[in-house]
């Protein structure tokens, strides 16, 4: 890796060290903590729909849509402050990796990268999942969704399969699932970042205590000698 990206002198005991007590861990650790609560609130909605085989009922896939369109439809605010927050994480994986250590770029690079991950996930599946939700079109009478895979024309939809209601609801509660492990990546990473840095810390201060013992036994070693010699001219004068 270039030296302009990756300062290799840098380590735990450097002033400029941007590590896990930093405030752009904070900067990290607060969204992601942030998402995954929202993630707990829809595991409840998500349960039916991948974790037991009983059979779903329309009344529930009625009552999750429902829900899913109170979401999407909630006031600008709400969503500018989901953008604020995933622009908050960012930032402070940028700052951590400028002038990045060693550490930074192995915890804090692999931690951004799931981060990434874990955006793309939600533009590509629960954003555009919740549009369709909104917008109704399982409900109209010419969607190809309605019908089953072999019943679809695949010229109609450029060789495409489209999924129905319950297999796109289930595709969004798989990419909350999917979300939420990469979060506790992100937060796995950022811990092993600490646990390493203390391992760092505890390694130098016991160089450190090996250095001081080392050398106060070899000025002791020194002064005996002089000391014992020092013994001999004074018995000899007497």
């Amino acid at each position: 890796m270039p030296d302009k990206w990756v300062d290799w002198s840098k380590n735990v005991r450097s002033k400029d060290y941007r590590g896990s007590s930093s405030f752009a861990t904070f900067m990290i650790i607060g969204p992601v903590c942030f998402f995954l609560g929202i993630l707990f609130a829809e595991f409840p909605y998500d349960f039916p729909l991948l974790w037991t085989s009983d059979p779903i009922e329309p009344s529930y896939l009625d009552q999750l849509e429902t829900h899913l369109k109170f979401v999407h439809q909630s006031p600008p605010l709400i969503s500018r402050m989901l953008s604020i927050m995933i622009g908050t994480g960012f930032c402070g994986f940028f700052i951590k990796l400028f002038k990045a250590s060693e550490s930074n770029m192995l915890f804090d690079g692999a931690s951004l990268v799931l981060y990434v991950i874990g955006v793309g996930v939600y533009i590509a599946n629960i954003v555009k999942g919740l549009r369709f939700v909104s917008a109704g079109i399982w409900h109209t009478p010419d969607f190809a969704g309605n019908l089953p895979p072999s019943a679809q024309n695949p010229q109609d939809n450029d060789g495409r399969l489209v999924l129905g209601r319950e297999d796109s609801l289930k595709v969004m509660a798989a990419s909350n699932t999917i979300l939420a492990l990469v979060l506790v990546g992100v937060l796995v990473l950022q811990a092993g970042q600490w646990y390493a840095e203390r391992k760092d810390n505890e390694e130098y201060e016991r160089v450190e205590r090996e250095t001081a013992e080392q050398g106060k036994n070899a000025s002791n070693g020194a002064s005996s000698p002089t000391t014992a010699a020092e013994k001999r001219a004074s018995k000899k004068k007497q």
